[in-house]
């Protein structure tokens, strides 16, 4: 990363600062938003794009920008006379901050897929680059909404902080090494597929966060909307239905036996994750060495005999770390994750009671479903439900406690912009593939 502090501070020193729009107020949305304005000379928060204007306020406040410096814009043109004076602009209005001319690039950060998929959309129109922060959206559509950004010539990319940007980092590194990743892995302390709101509620308050979105964390709805972006960036597969999870409180550097070779040369690779080992909250990634000079300076190195080597990183640090990212795609036109093509792993909903015919489903992180893994492939054959499309489906008929969803069982929402994004999408590969 050392190239993007050159590059900021060439901003810096031209009077130039990288100008920067952002989708969302929340827990993130702060965090970036404070380490932007207090810690990295050559870029701007200049515009912050929220369903509510007060959040958006309060997100420039606890970065300590003055009160009499923010501006509620509601058109393009007030946005760009904001940042042309040295304020900062808050809006409700997507598409203004979109095709604001002074905003140079866009962070998405709600992690809501429907309102995700309208602002990325909107970005794409206005032929600005974003950094995502929204993998639930990218795990569902993100196929199409890359293919529609190559289209635009823009760039629509993952992000820094988060682990599936992180373990795709570690994969470049990696592979710039002349080795060959078999296995991207995610290290979590917890899994407890029927965590909810409300045992989670006490959690959520510590931290400042929504309930629903620790719960996703917890149930294994977060991290496999993780893993599948990461399959989708690699081509890397899962070994099973929900990944193996292995609970491991050693090292992983002690696991490089623990999983079957000859599956993942099979599969082209496999994204998986880990419960209990360390270095918590890290991301693992396991090579091959392609020759025996190469395992020869491994074990030099202390990195074992093989034939399975370990390389980590033992922390992701999320808010403090997605500015990178938006330097690297506006100065260096870097893209950190995006899918490579058509989708390689999904995320399916997966009942976490029992369900009953009438009943609407919640959304991601809630009472009523978690998301499992699985091979893409296997989810059109078997016409799955993603979870990202689960909120707001009607179910027709009873769903046993952990039966995977399909589209028989629910009639989805009307109008649902991310419904018909998933559509195209499915038209779009079902062709390529065929």
């Amino acid at each position: 990363m050392l190239i993007v502090d050159t590059a900021l501070a060439r901003r810096k020193a031209a009077g130039a600062p990288l100008q920067v729009g952002l989708f969302g107020a929340g827990f993130m949305a702060k965090g970036i938003v404070s380490q932007v304005a207090r810690y990295t000379p050559g870029m701007r928060i200049a515009a912050i794009c929220n369903r509510t204007i007060r959040a958006a306020i309060e997100t420039y406040e606890v970065a300590g920008v003055p009160a009499d410096r923010i501006v509620e814009c509601s058109t393009s043109d007030q946005i760009e006379d904001a940042i042309r004076s040295g304020r900062f602009a808050v809006t409700a209005d997507p598409i203004a901050m979109a095709g604001a001319s002074g905003v140079e690039i866009l962070i998405e950060s709600t992690g809501h897929v429907e309102y995700g998929a309208r602002v990325t959309l909107a970005a794409i129109e206005a032929g600005k680059d974003l950094v995502s922060m929204n993998v639930e959206l990218d795990a569902t559509c993100g196929s199409i909404l890359k293919h529609k950004a190559d289209k635009a010539g823009v760039i629509l990319s993952g992000c820094d902080g988060d682990q599936p940007g992180v373990q795709i980092n570690l994969v470049r590194y990696v592979e710039t090494l002349g080795l060959k990743p078999v296995l991207c892995g995610n290290i979590k302390g917890l899994q407890d597929r029927y965590r909810n709101p409300t045992t989670q509620a006490g959690f959520a308050k510590q931290w400042g966060q929504t309930a629903s979105m620790v719960t996703s964390f917890a149930d294994g709805t977060k991290i496999s909307m993780e893993q599948a972006i990461v399959g989708n960036a690699t081509g890397m597969k899962v070994a099973r239905r929900g990944m193996i999870g292995i609970e491991y409180r050693g090292h992983v550097d002690e696991m490089v036996g623990m999983y079957d070779l000859d599956q993942m040369r099979a599969l082209g690779g496999v994204v998986e994750y880990v419960v209990g080992a360390k270095p918590s909250p890290g991301v693992y990634v396991f090579a091959e060495a392609q020759d025996k000079l190469q395992a020869h300076y491994l074990n030099y190195g202390k990195l074992g005999e093989g034939p399975v080597y370990s390389f980590y990183v033992p922390w992701h640090l999320t808010a403090l770390e997605v500015h990178i990212s938006a330097a690297r795609v506006a100065l260096l036109r870097d893209v950190v994750i995006a899918p490579r093509g058509a989708p390689v792993v999904d995320v399916v909903a997966t009942a976490k009671i029992d369900l009953k015919a009438g009943e609407t489903l919640d959304g991601l992180g809630w009472y009523m479903t978690y998301g499992q893994c699985e091979n893409h492939d296997v989810v059109r054959r078997d016409n799955l439900l993603p979870m990202g499309l689960a909120e707001g489906c009607r179910l027709i008929r009873d769903v046993a406690k952990d039966q995977v969803l399909t589209w028989a069982d629910v009639t989805p929402p009307q109008s649902s912009l991310a419904h018909a994004l998933r559509a195209e999408q499915d038209a779009m590969f079902s062709r390529v593939a065929g």
